[in-house]
């Protein structure tokens, strides 16, 4: 079984909802994690338009990528989630076998009402969730 972890700014967006779609998806061939440099509480409309697909993420944690360094957590594959194009920090994991970059819009930096901020949660969450596809089918 393939370990990966998928890592951003505050663990509470996109790195929890790709652990959620690969654990899904890919279950048995991947286990994957989530961390962030600086983690914080989860995205609320992250958690309801997970929901929305019926996918509960609401118990989850946020973690810290320096805690699982730590710990000497090792991985098959490491996953940045970042918006590096805008400018985002993201945090680098040193024990991956394989490092992937996907550039992915920060879903607290969305704008609008609730439903407008909601419908482009939904596409980012959709983006993240064809990214996992195309991994579990390149690695798995």
């Amino acid at each position: 079984m393939k370990r990966v972890l998928f890592v951003c700014v505050h663990n509470s967006a996109r790195s929890q909802m790709a652990e959620a779609f690969l654990n899904q998806l890919g279950k048995g061939k991947f286990f994957a994690e989530s961390a962030g440099l600086e983690p914080g509480k989860l995205n609320p409309l992250v958690v309801r338009v997970m929901s929305e697909i019926g996918i509960d993420i609401s118990k989850n944690s946020t973690n810290s990528v320096f805690e699982y360094l730590k710990e000497g957590r090792t991985y098959s594959i490491v996953v940045k989630v970042c918006d590096q194009i805008n400018g985002q920090r993201c945090p680098i994991f040193p024990s991956a076998g394989i490092s992937l970059n996907w550039n992915i819009t920060d879903p607290s930096a969305v704008v609008g009402s609730e439903e407008e901020k909601l419908a482009q949660i939904r596409a980012i969450r959709d983006e993240i969730k064809t990214k996992v596809e195309a991994l579990i089918t390149v690695y798995g």
